[in-house]
């Protein structure tokens, strides 16, 4: 088998479900050992037995990533484990609701950005000496696509989304003339999800991509790397 990320660690937030999920397992098949996190403890066992029946190696973390203490406590027992992190997918994310910016309520706004912004900064800040010592780390966020920045009704969601852009995209091009960690933003587009049910409740889950094409995408990038300040979108 073609294992190009053999002796490679890898972890994936909100791996519990889909593109977190499917990504986890995309990485596994690629050869790479999962470190799963998610909040929910199911989920990951579900991910972490679909792994194994493949073939590959998982370790699940259940975690909730807006508890700062709770990353940094992970970031020590993996640490102690191993010596390097070389993939670092951050995925996990909340929609919030979608609603006019007079109507929003200033603790779902702030719940939204701990979790889409502050708990991503923790996860770098706690992982960062880890993918410094890999020998061509790659950290990949999933993003949204420009319209949901500035659209009615998606305030929400959307700053949440430009806050982390700025954030991953500043670390990417500090890590470009000091280490050889590597940053790139993949918007999944339209993807089979459970985020996307809420946002758009009358489609049709079939007529969108599942979130396979997506994983497949981010471990391609995985293996193959890619240049400072990378973007994409995923289309399919």
């Amino acid at each position: 088998m073609d294992l190009p990320l053999k002796d490679k660690l890898a972890l994936v937030t909100g791996a519990s479900r889909g593109i977190g999920a499917a990504t986890a397992i995309a990485l596994a098949a690629k050869g790479a050992h999962v470190v799963l996190t998610a909040r929910t403890a199911s989920g990951l066992e579900a991910v972490e037995e679909a792994i194994f029946a493949a073939g590959g190696s998982a370790t699940i973390a259940p975690l909730d990533l807006t508890q700062t203490d709770a990353i940094a406590r992970l970031a020590t027992a993996i640490g102690e484990r191993w010596q390097a992190l070389d993939v670092l997918v951050l995925n996990a994310g909340t929609l919030g609701t979608l609603t006019a910016v007079p109507a929003i309520d200033p603790k779902e706004l702030a719940q939204v950005l701990t979790l889409n912004v502050s708990a991503p900064v923790a996860m770098i800040q706690a992982f960062d000496p880890m993918l410094r010592r890999s020998d061509g780390a790659r950290v990949v966020g999933l993003t949204t696509s420009g319209t949901a920045i500035g659209r009615a009704y998606w305030g929400t969601y959307g700053a949440s989304k430009a806050a982390f852009e700025a954030l991953l995209s500043s670390y990417g091009d500090e890590m470009e003339a000091t280490s050889k960690v590597r940053v790139a933003l993949v918007d999944p587009g339209a993807t089979r999800t459970k985020m996307r049910a809420r946002a758009y409740p009358g489609e049709d889950p079939a007529s969108v991509k599942p979130p396979e094409v997506v994983a497949d995408r981010i471990a391609a990038l995985a293996v193959a790397g890619f240049p400072a300040g990378h973007r994409e979108r995923v289309e399919g």
